[in-house]
């Protein structure tokens, strides 16, 4: 019987195809752990072991493989945190969860009235190395301290104020202390604004509540009504005093100057009469005349020797 001779082909064997998988495999994650790119948004911190090294710009960069780690922390985008709300679609029409969150919005204002706050927190991270190092869970200390300071701020006033208007007095108040607390955490942490969006009685008080807010609406309508009325009415009455004043004023300043020319006119007639009465008194009687004829409508002459005027009267009218 012949013996049968196998011989494998020629290339490699199955042995050494998974050893060249797993060298290829180590060689990609080694080069994965190596090279890294940080965001232009972005600054990249690097920890060798969990303690840090070095912070790296946007780019290409290289690190130690296994040893280091890179952590990217965006710097120029804005980040918002939400109490009493969450938004669920941001867009032109905004949908919001329906769920109510209480335990964040619900607050004791300073007249001992209750009031649901809502509000928004919007701060960037200046600072990327204390953001990691020097506080643990940044967002959620952020948090509490936004409620604390939120609930101090409301607790130093009244219900209408911060309803009406003590809201954004009372926003750059919260922003002000939040701000303060977090650089004395060196936190990294700084707060682009804080707004109140919605400040409301709670439910089972908003018709009574709604109800003296109307009551108060009416009675500024009706002072300001008033005082409409008022300023329509009093300047014009002030000025109509004011004129007939002036006019009396004026009448009486005329009076007076007429009455002192009058009696200036008569002492100069007087001082003529007593020079020439014949020719003075028949100068006076001719100037009552000229005023006194052209308002007379008809003129008859009269002869004293006739015995009737009928053969002398005109019937026709208009002669003189």
């Amino acid at each position: 019987m012949e013996e049968e001779i196998r011989v494998n082909p020629p290339g490699l064997s199955y042995k050494n195809w998974a050893w060249l998988v797993v060298l290829g495999i180590f060689i990609l994650v080694v080069a994965l752990s190596t090279f890294y790119t940080v965001g232009p948004d972005e600054v990249g911190i690097i920890k060798r072991f969990g303690k840090y090294m070095r912070a790296t710009d946007p780019g290409l960069h290289v690190k130690i493989p296994f040893a280091e780690s890179v952590t990217k922390v965006k710097v120029k985008y804005i980040f918002k945190e939400e109490f009493g709300f969450r938004t669920l679609k941001p867009g032109i029409k905004t949908l919001y969860a329906p769920e109510k969150w209480q335990g964040e919005s619900l607050m004791l204002t300073g007249d001992l009235n209750v009031a649901e706050v809502e509000w928004i927190v919007q701060y960037k991270i200046t600072d990327p190395y204390k953001y990691l190092f020097k506080i643990r869970n940044p967002t959620k200390t952020l948090r509490d301290i936004s409620e604390v300071v939120m609930r101090l701020v409301v607790g130093d006033r009244s219900v209408d104020e911060i309803l009406t208007v003590g809201r954004m007095e009372a926003a750059t108040e919260a922003q002000r202390k939040l701000q303060k607390i977090l650089d004395s955490y060196e936190s990294g942490i700084k707060i682009v604004t804080l707004k109140l969006k919605d400040v409301n009685p709670p439910d089972p008080v908003k018709p009574s509540f709604n109800e003296v807010n109307e009551a108060r609406q009416d009675r500024e309508r009706f002072i300001n009504e008033a005082w409409q009325a008022y300023n329509k009415v009093i300047p014009k009455a002030k000025g109509e005093a004011e004129k007939t004043i002036a006019e009396a004023e004026g009448y009486g300043i005329k009076r007076v100057n007429q009455a002192e020319g009058d009696a200036d006119k008569f002492l100069a007639v007087w001082q003529e009469y007593k020079k020439a009465p014949d020719v003075t008194r028949k100068r006076l009687y001719l100037e009552a005349l000229t005023q006194v004829l052209p308002r007379v409508g008809k003129i008859y002459v009269v002869d004293t020797e006739q015995k009737t005027i009928l053969p002398f009267l005109s019937l026709k009218g208009g002669e003189k």
